[in-house]
């Protein structure tokens, strides 16, 4: 390294010598797109190159045609109208399969037949909103009536399944998706993931509006004395394993945490376990590339804030020195998430080829 001179005990360096990276002011009267935005971002400090930093990773993912990626997500992030980013990501090729809450395909599902939700007024109480049918989620409203609506939609869904066949979530999104192709005018994730073969895993089933459903369909059958439907949560954790197995390189691009992140990151651990206790010869399957928006601290211990470092030690991800890639932003997802894929979705020219994306779209 360059020294300079001695002080007080210190040998003051040359940065350029030392071949340092320099950080710049934020010029906005240079920036013109969000692209622009974010790049200049990545160069300044603090949460702003953390975004930069994850749109340069999540754009190297989507270019590298081996990787294969898994998008996971929670929290309300389509009452908080992101759905639409999600369309963008899967429409574009830069995601393949998506690990979600079933909270938030159940908004996504109200959003995609049309109807709407709304802003909170807090100047009425909960109690009111509760004798109203209006669902708060924070400063948005869902209305009683946008629930019973999509219920009518699993309901004609399920009402077509063959009894023989067992309902896992991946199967049950794809015939909604489908659905939605037929009678739906807008758009919606699971139409957008219907119509370019990405699958929709929701591993806590249950613990969703879709989940009541299902649980109310049954009970409906059970009336009306017709067999009931079986759900087998296990066709989605092999179906999501025999996918991965069979890929190069994998990636995941992380809104929040919770169990969709810790499921879709339990593969490697799987996948593991199979080879080191005799039941398959593997090599080590672990992710490659990672990027996360999550604001929860390390430091509370969960998994929604535990870094991909954390992750290293369980075998879930590739080392930063045997070529492992990460970014994590610890930002609200509704700030940071329309930055860091607007960037990415203009770098790949998404817009501009009247949203179809240069990315060559990979087989399943």
């Amino acid at each position: 390294m360059g020294k300079r001179k001695a002080l007080a005990g210190r040998l003051l360096h040359d940065p350029v010598k030392d071949r340092l990276v320099p950080i710049y002011p934020l010029d906005l009267s240079r920036i013109r797109t969000v692209d622009d935005l974010v790049r200049a971002m990545g160069q300044t400090a603090f949460t702003a190159r953390q975004v930069g930093d994850a749109a340069d990773v999540l754009e190297a993912m989507a270019r590298d045609n081996d990787c294969f990626v898994v998008m996971t997500l929670s929290g309300a992030m389509t009452v908080a109208k992101m759905g639409l980013v999600f369309c963008d990501l899967i429409e574009s090729g830069a995601v393949h399969a998506i690990v979600s809450t079933g909270a938030l395909m159940a908004h996504g599902l109200v959003e995609a037949t049309g109807r709407s939700h709304f802003r909170y007024d807090p100047r009425i109480d909960d109690r009111t909103l509760f004798r109203s049918g209006y669902n708060r989620v924070y400063d948005s409203l869902e209305p009683e009536v946008n629930l019973d609506h999509i219920e009518k939609v699993l309901q004609d869904v399920l009402a077509q399944w063959d009894v023989n066949e067992a309902v896992c979530s991946w199967k049950l999104h794809q015939r909604v998706g489908q659905y939605l192709c037929r009678h739906g005018r807008g758009r919606g994730i699971l139409k957008s993931a219907y119509e370019h073969g990405v699958p929709v895993f929701v591993p806590a089933f249950t613990d969703s509006e879709l989940g009541i459903d299902f649980a109310l369909h049954r009970k409906a059958r059970e009336r009306m004395a017709r067999p009931p439907l079986r759900f087998d949560p296990y066709e989605d954790f092999e179906h999501f394993a025999r996918t991965l197995l069979g890929q190069k390189r994998m990636g995941i691009f992380t809104i929040g945490g919770g169990v969709p992140r810790n499921w879709a990151q339990q593969f490697g651990v799987y996948a593991e376990l199979l080879a080191r206790r005799g039941y398959e010869k593997l090599p080590l399957k672990r992710y490659h590339y990672g990027v996360r928006i999550c604001p929860e601290p390390v430091h509370w211990g969960g998994l929604s804030g535990s870094t991909y470092s954390e992750a290293v030690s369980w075998g879930k991800f590739v080392p930063l020195e045997e070529g492992g890639r990460f970014a994590e932003v610890f930002d609200d997802a509704t700030v940071a998430l329309p930055l860091v894929a607007g960037a990415v979705l203009q770098r790949l020219g998404f817009f501009d080829r009247g949203r179809k994306s240069e990315v060559k779209r990979r087989k399943r």
